[in-house]
């Protein structure tokens, strides 16, 4: 069976990125597509790689990062990218952590000034 390629515009469909992101990707080497030509094919590793480029995307990781933790793979195997995993959600969790807990402060604060200022504008009436 032979594993099914997807072209440049498949790519940029199936994952809703722009042509400019994925050949951004490429050229920061996060992506290494086949080339035939001109044109660009993708294999199920690059597809792969792609889930997880967006997936760090979404949930605050720098892509350089994500370059270094997909490098691990390539130079040190599954047993150190999962470690390697590890360490960096944890860190990421408690980053993530402390921004939820200063976006609570802002928005409390944010509630409370616009509920001032309504009573503010309903006392003036």
């Amino acid at each position: 069976m032979t594993e099914k390629r997807l072209t440049f515009k498949e790519m940029c469909v199936k994952f809703d990125v722009t042509p400019r992101t994925l050949r951004y990707y490429e050229y920061i080497e996060l992506l290494q597509p086949d080339r035939e030509g001109r044109a660009r094919y993708y294999n199920p590793r690059e597809v792969a790689r792609m889930i997880l480029i967006l997936r760090g995307r979404r949930w605050g990781f720098a892509l350089e990062h994500t370059r270094k933790f997909l490098l691990i793979y390539e130079k040190q195997g599954t047993d150190a990218q999962l470690q390697s995993w590890v360490d960096m959600a944890e860190a990421q969790l408690g980053e993530l952590t402390k921004q939820r807990a200063e976006l609570d402060v802002a928005i409390s604060e944010l509630t409370e000034n616009r509920e001032q200022s309504l009573e503010l504008l309903r006392s003036r009436k």
